[in-house]
């Protein structure tokens, strides 16, 4: 892959050097300040040459400027923010710099006990660190003729700090931080990411919650896959973080149905970007990529691995894989075909572990993006396995666009998904619908 960022002049990286605030004492240097896409990447983001050995230890922190924001008498509405670096474990046991963002609320938490905290893990952001969420709190909107970035999660942020809660959102392992490529859909990378942003929440200066706050995971589409595969590996990886209840929107639960839903679709970007994180978690696959992947799939991939959401729908809206492979077979079908491809494939599978604690399944009905049918096989996978499981089937008429069919949600379901999680944040029991899946769509 060709070199993804250039350096800019000295006197700016030693200007943005100056403004980290490294919390361990090792700090960003003037020569780790980057561009992608002609934004500028600060130095905060690069990370160090090693790591605390503690899994949601904070590296560093600095003030973050939440581009909306307004005054009031009790502080900044809706919050302070501070921008993190913590440390995490990726699928292959390896330590891994994170970046994210925490903001403690102005609102006054009206529940019991502590101020609770919500982990927000984003939805498809794109590839570039140019695209990490906690750049698009500071920066909800870039239109500058290289790149195209929405913090389109900034209205979930704010509508559940609005409740009293905080929330850490995760940036994922490699989006904002500079030193790897981010491993988009991988299921553990996701997971850890987004449990260690909760324990690094609590290490906050100035941060209310503590270890005793009850903790929601929020995720819609990407973040509703990580969201569910934290749920499921919290006892394991995370029992102290005290979970109360996980929204999972429109999870990728089945990410072989998934690639082939999102072949020749808006978003066929996202299918370069899979490939991308597969080869960075497991570069043995990389000469199977090598072998069916044509100039032109070699040259998407580079081009996406820098690219957002945004320029992915522009320039690779409705891309065909049958273009990128060298014998024009989909990529689906080439998966299909390779043991070592399924087999990876195969241990993404979300659904085969139990949550502890409640979790909300909710799927348009007319979702062929990330397919409905897979969605709800999750929900219908842990109720097998006793879990305690509210399963919300979104009735949504079908529209031409599957990219549509799968966004709409988003918005819709959202005050939903945030008051059923308020209600597990103030401890309120959940009843699972479990019963209902053989009559729900």
């Amino acid at each position: 892959m060709p070199v993804r960022r250039r350096l800019l002049a000295a006197a700016v990286a030693a200007a943005a050097c100056l403004a980290a605030q490294a919390v361990t004492g090792t700090a960003a240097t003037a020569a780790d300040e980057v561009v992608s896409r002609g934004v500028t990447i600060p130095a905060f983001y690069n990370p160090p040459a090693s790591l605390p050995a503690a899994d949601g230890t904070l590296v560093r922190t600095e003030p973050l400027k939440l581009a909306l924001s307004l005054p009031s008498l009790n502080g900044p509405l809706p919050g302070r923010a501070t921008r993190l670096m913590y440390k995490s474990t990726d699928s292959n046991g390896k330590p891994v710099a994170v970046t994210g963002a925490y903001i403690e609320p102005t609102a006054a938490w009206k529940g019991d006990g502590p101020r609770p905290l919500v982990a927000l893990a984003p939805g498809t952001l794109g590839q570039g660190d140019q695209c990490a969420a906690s750049l698009g709190l500071e920066h909800p909107f870039r239109l500058n003729g290289e790149t195209v970035s929405v913090g389109y999660e900034d209205l979930a942020v704010y509508r559940l700090l609005n409740k009293g809660a905080a929330v850490v959102v995760t940036d994922y392992a490699g989006l904002g931080a500079t030193d790897r490529l981010h491993t988009y859909v991988n299921r553990v990378d996701e997971a850890h990411a987004l449990l260690d942003a909760a324990r690094a929440a609590r290490s906050v200066q100035g941060a209310t919650v503590t270890a005793a706050s009850r903790v929601g995971l929020f995720g819609y589409s990407q973040g509703g896959g990580a969201s569910a595969a934290a749920a499921e590996l919290q006892p394991s990886y995370a029992p102290d973080v005290n979970l109360a209840g996980t929204y999972a929107g429109a999870p990728p639960a089945d990410l072989t149905e998934v690639t082939r839903a999102i072949d020749g679709s808006e978003l066929a970007g996202a299918l370069g970007w899979s490939i991308n994180g597969f080869l960075q978690s497991d570069p043995s696959l990389r000469p199977i990529a090598d072998a069916h992947l044509n100039a032109t799939g070699k040259a998407a991939l580079a081009d996406l691995s820098t690219m957002c959401v945004g320029d992915a729908i522009f320039k690779y809206g409705k891309a065909d894989s049958t273009a990128w492979t060298t014998d024009g077979r989909t990529v689906g079908d080439i998966i299909a075909a390779t043991p070592a491809l399924t087999s990876f494939l195969d241990a993404q599978r979300i659904g085969r572990l139990k949550p502890s604690t409640p979790v909300r399944v909710a799927t348009s009905v007319s979702d062929n993006l990330v397919p409905h049918a897979q969605a709800r096989r999750l929900a219908v996978d842990w109720c097998a396995k006793g879990a305690n499981v509210t399963y919300d089937p979104v009735l949504l008429p079908p529209t031409p666009s599957p990219l549509l069919n799968h966004a709409t949600p988003l918005f819709t379901d959202q005050g939903t998904a945030i008051t059923w999680l308020t209600d597990r944040l103030k401890g309120n029991p959940a009843r699972s619908n479990c019963w209902t899946m053989p009559i729900q769509p």
